[in-house]
């Protein structure tokens, strides 16, 4: 699920769970881990990836849909544990944003220290209340860190998906790159960070990260919250439409 390409002192995480990276427990908890492994092992830097045109689109619903409130409420608990060792890295981690990155997809870049997008016609953002789910306050407040309070407010009501160019006019994503390009801008912007003094860089890039870091302290305390909100009438009602309606188009 996870192609793993190294690039001297910084390791590339490329998602390749087909047809779309969507996030299921098994997937989450493979990222987490490689996270965790090459940390160990002594990367300097890591890049989250997926292919071209596409990073992730998010949760696996259709599965999602077939389990119970107790193996919902486990995967919301390691999805938000992917999400502290991300934002708690101690090394940086940058988002190569292939391509279309809505939902978990764009949730999972939020977390990360850097965000590199594709130009092109890809929808980035959190889209959750248009297919039927409320955003829990932890993922509002990781958009807040990254956009501010009132453009996070209107992405994040209104579930709104916006172009990279949008993307980058609010602070969404940091820079943006050329098809096939995303990847060396990310490992570009990583080797400037890594020329510096590395205890320096990191104690201050984490430090300067403490609004996230104190948030996503709680963000496991929030997996039943996320639970009851997916169990909702709304929204099992709105999923199952959306998982029928993608049936027919394939």
């Amino acid at each position: 699920m996870l192609d793993v390409k190294e690039h001297e002192k910084i390791v590339e995480l490329s998602m390749n769970r087909p047809p779309v990276n969507a996030m299921n427990q098994e997937f989450v908890d493979t990222i987490t881990d490689h996270i965790h492994h090459y940390v160990r092992e002594g990367a300097d830097g890591l890049v989250l990836s997926g292919r071209e045109g596409l990073f992730s689109a998010g949760l696996d619903v259709p599965e999602l849909l077939e389990q119970d409130r107790e193996a919902v409420n486990e995967f919301w608990t390691r999805f938000f544990v992917l999400m502290n060792t991300v934002a708690g890295c101690q090394v940086p981690v940058v988002a190569a944003i292939t391509g279309h990155s809505p939902a978990g997809g764009a949730v999972l870049a939020l977390h990360c220290d850097y965000r590199v997008a594709t130009r092109g016609e890809f929808n980035i953002g959190m889209n959750e209340v248009q297919v039927g789910l409320p955003v829990p306050r932890n993922l509002v407040a990781a958009l807040e860190y990254v956009v501010g309070r009132r453009q996070a407010a209107l992405l994040s009501s209104s579930g709104a998906l916006v172009r990279p160019d949008k993307a980058m006019e609010i602070g969404l994503v940091d820079e943006l790159a050329d098809p096939g390009e995303a990847v060396t801008s990310a490992l570009a912007w990583l080797n400037e960070m890594l020329a510096l003094p590395p205890v320096a860089m990191n104690k201050t890039r984490l430090a300067a990260k403490s609004a996230l870091l104190d948030r996503a302290q709680e963000n496991t305390a929030y997996a039943r919250v996320a639970t009851d909100y997916w169990f909702s009438d709304e929204t099992q009602a709105t999923m199952k439409q959306l998982v029928a309606s993608l049936s027919k188009k394939n």
